[in-house]
């Protein structure tokens, strides 16, 4: 079992004012301090216009700064969301940082949501389909020496050599941000890794994960190499006091999926009027527009829509490991609920805007002495 810390980017905040500068300063503390005391990777990931939510617009920035100011850790990008942006610019950036940091860049992908993707002038309805062919350019463009061109349907690239290549050869280990079994499907036959963010109990995926191991054995990769690796989303606090540890984390996972945002109204007016003009909702869009039109979301098949994680105790949460939560010996326990099913890493958010920075920085000291040895 790998341990990583994936961050949105958030901190306490008044009347949903974030001071900017402390974020940043406090995410690199929490973050030297993980590479310290032996956490794996670090993810960050790619949000627009989520006030309060996610301080991560420009995750590429702060991970060159991690590359370095830490000397272990793996860097993340979790996710680079490909419909914003041109391959041949991701292809260069991921190859810099790989460079910058030694040669420790793990590459996710995603497409984000349409409420994101409309304030960038973005069609939602073509999103898949952007994603799957720039996910195609990308590994390419890393492993073809001299001259690259590409003739597809959204995008046309003449003969041109794009620089650097990766340090990694022949590239970084690519992933797929999965929210639904036709994105864990997809990720299986294209050879990449899932950075898995359902919201239930990890009982609950274990047949998506075998499914997975199995369907991946008859990959088309669109790298070099299949990454069979699965990663699980999840809330994690560990405290020297059991039980407040425990609320703490339960707290916020319940406000990481709570409507109290600056943006959820607006959301909402959003997709209503996208589907009146639509006449109807892509099956690829589905499980998004349900959250925000009164739909039960049920990511990631774990049984439990985001709206019931309200209404459960926190012992039965972190029981359960939808959180990892409370002492070590009861976070230790929880990061077993997510071991027994395969998993190869857990996604940990530590830093909230339910959380001090102090607690955070507590709660990875912890984790890394007491909890990550007992799974080496």
């Amino acid at each position: 079992m790998k341990f990583g810390l994936l961050y949105e980017m958030q901190r306490p905040h008044n009347d949903f004012k974030v001071d900017y500068s402390s974020l940043i300063d406090e995410t690199i503390e929490q973050c030297r301090l993980a590479d310290e005391v032996g956490f794996d990777y670090l993810w960050f990931v790619e949000h627009h216009f989520l006030t309060t939510f996610s301080g991560s617009s420009a995750p590429e920035v702060i991970i060159s700064a991690l590359s370095r100011l830490t000397k272990k850790i793996r860097i993340g990008f979790g996710v680079v969301v490909l419909p914003n942006h041109h391959p041949i610019q991701v292809a260069e950036r991921i190859s810099m940082v790989d460079h910058l940091s030694g040669g420790r860049v793990e590459f996710g992908v995603g497409r984000s949501s349409p409420y994101e993707q409309l304030g960038l002038g973005i069609d939602p309805r073509d999103t898949r389909e952007i994603m799957e062919e720039s996910l195609n350019i990308i590994p390419n463009i890393w492993q073809t020496e001299g001259l690259f061109s590409h003739k597809g349907k959204h995008f046309d690239i003449p003969e041109r050599e794009i620089l650097p290549k990766p340090k990694q050869s022949p590239h970084p280990p690519i992933w797929m941000a999965c929210t639904q079994a036709s994105s864990y499907e997809m990720a299986a036959e294209k050879g990449i890794g899932v950075l898995s963010f359902g919201s239930g109990a990890p009982a609950g995926m274990k047949e998506h994960v075998e499914n997975y191991r199995e369907n991946i054995k008859n990959a088309n990769p669109v790298g070099g190499f299949i990454n069979n690796q699965w990663a699980n989303f999840t809330l994690g606090h560990c405290g020297y006091d059991d039980q407040e540890a425990k609320e703490i984390g339960a707290s916020a996972i319940k406000e990481f999926f709570g409507p109290n945002r600056p943006y959820t109204a607006d959301r909402a007016d959003v997709y209503e009027k996208l589907l009146d003009s639509w006449g109807g909702i892509p099956e690829h869009l589905q499980a998004n527009f349900s959250r925000f039109l009164g739909g039960e979301e049920d990511l990631g098949g774990g049984g439990a829509s985001r709206a019931m994680l309200g209404e459960l105790p926190a012992e039965l949460l972190a029981e359960r490991g939808v959180i990892v939560a409370g002492n070590p010996e009861s976070c230790i326990e929880s990061v077993r609920r997510h071991e027994e099913i395969g998993a190869d890493q857990l996604l940990l958010i530590m830093q909230s805007d339910q959380v001090s920075h102090e607690k955070v920085m507590t709660s990875i000291e912890l984790f890394g002495k007491e909890v990550i040895p007992a799974f080496q």
